[in-house]
């Protein structure tokens, strides 16, 4: 189970009530997972490529989460940044559970995508940049 984050660029109308609008299209920032590396939504043909093209739009628009939760640019940063896994359950996977969930041991504790897929790279902290849809 996980969050799924998304960025609102200014401009059109928004409710102020849900914060939605339908003049002007979200952008998917990721999913937040508890005990993996955050997966950071890489969209190449936006030129968001990793986390410091992703920097300069946070600060550009509003970030909420799928629930309409806002958050702020630096609340967003933390949370893709400051990543742990305080129960540290890595001790509790096995091999085969990397395996299965096609992962292996990151920083923090945290579990990391593995390379392919949707996976293209692993950030150079406690993220990897995906592609693709999300759930």
């Amino acid at each position: 189970m996980g969050t799924n984050y998304y960025l609102r660029p200014r401009g059109g109308s928004v409710c102020e009530h849900c914060g939605r609008g339908d003049d002007v299209e979200e952008l998917h920032i990721g999913k937040s997972s508890f005990g993996w590396c955050f997966s950071l939504h890489i969209i190449p043909e936006l030129g968001i490529n990793d986390l410091a093209d992703w920097l300069p739009l946070f600060e550009s628009g509003q970030i909420r989460d799928e629930y309409g939760e806002t958050i702020s640019a630096a609340e967003m940063l933390s949370l893709i940044t400051e990543r742990g896994d305080p129960a540290n359950s890595r001790k509790m996977k096995d091999p085969g559970w990397y395996t299965s969930n096609h992962a292996e041991p990151g920083p923090n504790g945290l579990a990391r995508h593995r390379l392919g897929w949707h996976c293209v790279k692993q950030g150079e902290g406690t993220w990897d940049c995906v592609t693709g849809e999300f759930s």
